[in-house]
């Protein structure tokens, strides 16, 4: 039977818009850039006596942004009516620019009133999206550039190992690209740690120059490379398919996007093997379906970059989906913030059939040392 609501056209009364930092276990860095803490943005919208649960990973100015531009746009709106909910925040935005921090405060309050729909009809939120499968694949990803040998020996072993996850991924472009020869140690020493049998993957967050990406995959041929994740920017449209072009492991970008045409672009352009998807930063669920089936026009695949309980649900719904990225960072806060946190063993995650909406079950007393602003 469906959740009882109070009205059978349930009006959304609000976002409680909220933020936390939360340090990192130890240094963390990559190619690029370097911290020691991540902040969540979470959303939680109410309607008909429910309450759904979204977030991203950015600034606390973005809830800012999210309580003066977002709320007032979607505020008394249906709650059923989550593609008008969306145009109304694009509406609202046209200002300030629908990229950047707009398109993290957009994603997460779509993806909460998603969830808010789904708890209001009782139902997982993959079975309301329309699953294509039961259960996610999933790859690790850390091996940031700051650890040492133990560090991620614990880690990469742990996966592979352990956990019986057949792919993983570590950071490369070391210096901004200036230490070619640690990159090339870490990814032998990362190939000898998890044996011939799984799948490693890097990662320069656009670290190189195209032709030096190129060098490095060549004399690193000995590790088996099957994914090359910004090997230059996601900007970088040329290079990246210069770089496609010139290897056999499949090259990716597309994380940092948050908005279709900018997919539309990078799809266009023959620059990618995989399209990356964030449902925490594109536009929420709502654009991650458009911008998939885009994909799919293309032939292409997407694959799911980070937040991976925000994820699981909309990549269970989505036929040309790969694989969703199990990141370090993220799976640790949400362990922390959530009860009903998702088991990676096999190297799949399955979305709670049994419980409405994601399935998560916010902790709020236990986080609120986090809580910043």
């Amino acid at each position: 039977m469906p959740a009882t609501r109070t009205t059978p056209d349930p009006a959304l009364s609000g976002l409680d818009v909220s933020s936390y930092t939360i340090p990192t276990d130890s240094p963390e860095a990559d190619g690029t850039f370097a911290w020691d803490s991540t902040t969540m943005v979470l959303v939680r919208a109410r309607a008909g006596g429910c309450e759904g649960l979204g977030w991203t990973y950015a600034p606390p100015s973005c809830a800012q942004l999210i309580t003066e531009q977002l709320t007032p746009a979607i505020s008394g709106r249906s709650a059923w009516d989550t593609a008008g909910a969306a145009l109304s925040m694009l509406q609202a935005v046209r200002n300030t620019g629908r990229s950047g921090l707009a398109g993290y405060a957009i994603s997460a309050v779509d993806c909460a009133l998603w969830d808010l729909k789904a708890r209001l009809l009782d139902l997982p939120l993959y079975r309301l999206l329309g699953a294509v499968r039961e259960k996610v694949d999933i790859y690790g990803s850390g091996g940031f550039t700051t650890y040492s040998h133990r560090q991620l020996e614990d880690q990469l072993a742990s996966w592979v190992h352990g956990q019986h996850i057949p792919r993983v991924k570590i950071k490369i472009g070391q210096d901004g690209g200036a230490n070619v020869p640690r990159d090339l140690q870490r990814i032998l020493e990362a190939r000898t740690i998890i044996g011939d049998d799984a799948e490693l993957f890097v990662d320069a967050n656009g670290a190189y120059t195209a032709k030096q990406a190129v060098r490095v995959f060549k004399a690193a041929q000995e590790s088996r490379l099957s994914w090359f994740e910004e090997p230059v920017s996601s900007d970088h449209l040329t290079g990246l398919r210069t770089v496609k072009e010139a290897i056999p492991a499949d090259v990716a970008a597309g994380e940092y996007g948050t908005d279709l045409f900018y997919f539309q672009r990078l799809c266009q352009a023959g620059a990618v093997d995989c399209v990356q998807l964030d449902v925490s930063r594109c536009g929420g669920i709502t654009q991650w379906l458009r911008i998939a089936a885009l994909a799919a026009a293309y032939g292409l695949q997407v694959s799911g970059h980070c937040a991976p309980h925000l994820s699981a649900p909309v990549a269970a719904a989505t036929e040309n989906f790969r694989h969703l990225e199990w990141f370090h960072d993220h799976v640790r806060i949400e362990r922390t913030f959530f009860d009903g946190s998702l088991d990676p063993t096999g190297g799949a995650i399955a979305p709670d059939a049994r419980s409405p909406g994601n399935g998560l079950a916010f902790r709020q007393t236990a986080v609120e040392k986090y809580r910043v602003g």
